[in-house]
């Protein structure tokens, strides 16, 4: 299960480690059991730096294939709070290497303002987080949700295999992953940031936070602020700063909705790339300039200073000032809006094929949205379910021709253009069935299934600037051909803006516009 590479890398990474960890294992009975001593035995074999002793047992672990990871701090064993239920392979292999690391005392990748606040909670906060081992998204939800235990002895965080634990999964109803539950209720459902989930928080619990006085040393004044860190914000970020200005970035996460992309190959010059390939080079390529970066942050609110600048406030409770600001947020996906969709979420409701789409092996689904994503998550979710139907409103479908021709080739896909969805149907706490109408005849269909996965396109996420600055009827930031909104020194950029065409090569280059329009504004003043 793990090879000699794997093995070889986390000798490689357990020289950062300042202190031991040990893995401390559940007691009982289970078919994976052996195969899960075997992994722990392999990786503790790598360096004296991990330990663990299959004969040591924690009574306390929820089942026979849960381990939790101990600090050794000076001297004495401590809890981390992190525990895994299942064996850590495929995507959450990293959330695995990452608590060894971390546990072990190596730099947490939370920005400090974030490890301040959470270090600030004052309730107990128990985490189990539902994944799938091939979903890509969930590491990103587990590591965020690691790292706040880490900081916090009041916080801990189970990953939970579903495969390994169906009757857990059948009894939530669990039908999409991350699924996060808090103090035992369900809590968040789907990829949600870092930002996000402190927000959830502090909705949920409003005296979440210890007084304490705020020693949090704040930023200089910027010269320019960008706000969104997918292709448009990371064009914008290395423009500016190539032109030697102070440049400060503040995302959620760098890539955006690219990194959520599986293969792409329209990037001109690169024939092909994934999501979450060219979000490495993002950093990459970030890391290369003098830039502030402020990830898995959110902006709360941008205000104006007596000196004509802004001031930018975030949900950590940092303000600073900057001289000129681009908007590159982007975009998330756009719901139906019908009864049965948002009540369902997580219960057969999906918006991301790759993640969700073993859920349903086997069974009948359907995908709404005869565009290029519908089409691309219709070819996806091909290989694994029974069959799909893709229902497009249009009379047509809109997806490549390319696309459609090799979704035509699969039996089990089968398209119904004209089709309004109208309600989405739930029995016993699952999606059982999809209303819609033929728009032509006006008649009335009722389809049962399992599962609906929404692909109608995209929403700007521009709520935190309405009334700031100008936006169309669709929520997005009006600019003109030098990406200027309607506010003197705020520029945007990409997807949040009313540019046509929402493509990753015409979002870089707006962005590089943005940043050479913000040059020159700054020189002018």
């Amino acid at each position: 299960m793990i090879d000699q590479s794997l093995l070889d890398a986390i000798k490689s990474y357990s020289e950062n480690m300042t202190r031991p960890i040990t893995f401390v294992l559940g007691n009982g009975t289970h078919e994976k059991r052996a195969e899960l001593i075997d992994f722990l035995t392999k990786i503790a074999g790598t360096t004296d730096k991990i330990n663990f002793d299959a004969e040591a047992i924690d009574e306390s672990l929820p089942s026979a294939i849960s381990f939790k990871v101990v600090s050794h701090v000076d001297g004495d064993l401590a809890d981390t709070g992190i525990v895994f239920s299942g064996i850590p392979g495929g995507h959450e292999f990293t959330s695995l290497i990452l608590a060894i690391l971390q546990a072990g005392g190596h730099t947490l990748k939370l920005d400090e303002g974030i490890q301040k606040l959470v270090k600030r909670f004052n309730k107990p906060l128990q985490f189990q987080t539902y994944v799938s081992l091939s979903c890509h998204s969930c590491p990103e939800v587990v590591q965020a949700l690691n790292q706040f235990a880490l900081l916090n002895d009041d916080i801990s965080n189970e990953m939970i295999d579903g495969a390994l634990f169906q009757e857990q999964v059948e009894a939530n109803n669990i039908q999409g992953v991350p699924a996060v539950f808090l103090n035992g209720k369900p809590f968040a459902n789907g990829l949600i940031d870092t930002a996000k989930l402190i927000g959830k928080l502090q909705e949920q619990f409003p005296d979440l936070l210890s007084e304490v006085e705020d020693d949090t040393e704040q930023l200089e004044q910027q010269d320019v602020t960008i706000i969104g860190a997918g292709p448009a914000g990371v064009a914008a970020a290395i423009y500016t700063a190539r032109k030697g200005l102070k440049v400060t970035m503040v995302a959620d996460r760098i890539g955006g909705q690219v990194k959520d992309t599986q293969d792409i190959e329209n990037l001109i010059s690169v024939p092909l790339t994934t999501g979450t390939h060219l979000s490495a080079d993002f950093v990459k390529h970030l890391g290369e300039y003098n830039i502030t970066l402020k990830e898995h942050v959110s902006v709360k609110e941008i205000g104006e200073t007596s000196e004509e600048n802004y001031s930018i406030h975030l949900n950590t409770g940092e303000t600073f000032e900057t001289r000129s600001i681009i908007l590159a947020t982007g975009a998330q996906w756009r719901k139906l809006g019908v009864p049965g969709e948002e009540e369902n979420i997580g219960k057969g409701v999906a918006f991301c094929a790759h993640c969700d789409g073993p859920f349903f092996k086997g069974k009948e689904i359907s995908v709404i949205g005869g565009g290029n994503s519908g089409v691309e998550a219709a070819l996806d979710l091909a290989g694994i379910v029974k069959h799909v139907t893709v229902l497009e409103f249009a009379d047509e479908l809109k997806a490549d021709q390319v696309l459609i021709n090799k979704a035509k080739e699969r039996s089990n896909i089968e398209f119904i253009t004209g089709a309004a969805t109208k309600e989405i149907k739930a029995t016993d706490g699952k999606v059982s069935s999809i209303v819609f109408e033929d728009r032509k005849t006006g008649e009335t269909h009722e389809r049962d299934l399992s599962g609906v996965f929404v692909q109608i396109g995209l929403v700007p996420n521009t709520s935190f600037v309405k009334g700031f600055v100008d936006l169309n009827r669709f929520g997005e930031i009006e600019i003109d051909e030098r990406c200027r909104t309607d506010r003197k020194g705020i520029f945007a950029c990409g997807d949040v803006t009313t540019v046509p065409f929402k493509q990753i090569n015409i979002a870089m280059g707006e962005g590089s516009k943005a940043a050479l329009s913000a040059f020159e504004y700054l020189v002018m003043q």
